[in-house]
């Protein structure tokens, strides 16, 4: 079982920056493929951005590459996903998740656990 906490979560003017963080609980983390998802009123939960067990690889969405950079640091149990150029279409809440797949990227299905979620919202 993983318990995930995020936090980080605001109200910011476009242009701004974020780093929003994710803690989780248990001691092995590093077993776990990382994620994070966000969700708009009215619209489904879409993928933002994964990372795997050791950090190697990663993986964005379309619409924030270039602009979310995702990070982990296993010591600390803890993801990060730091979000520069934000616009008002990234305010959503924003989903914490891990995986035991080694790889899982933008698969919703491949996640096992799921934090409760952080407000960011963008202002124009």
């Amino acid at each position: 079982q993983v318990r995930l906490v995020e936090s980080g979560g605001e109200l910011v003017q476009a242009g701004g920056s974020l780093r929003l963080s994710c803690a989780a609980s248990g001691r092995t983390f590093s077993s776990y493929a990382m994620g994070w998802f966000r969700q708009a009123p009215g619209k489904e939960r879409e993928f933002v951005a994964a990372i795997s067990r050791r950090g190697g690889r990663l993986y964005y969405a379309d619409s924030v590459k270039g602009r979310f950079t995702i990070s982990r640091d296993n010591a600390k149990n803890t993801v990060y996903l730091q979000m520069n150029s934000l616009k008002p279409e990234d305010t959503a809440v924003y989903y914490c998740t891990a995986s035991g797949l080694a790889v899982v990227a933008g698969d919703e299905a491949g996640y096992d656990y799921w934090g409760q979620g952080t407000q960011v919202t963008v202002s124009s």
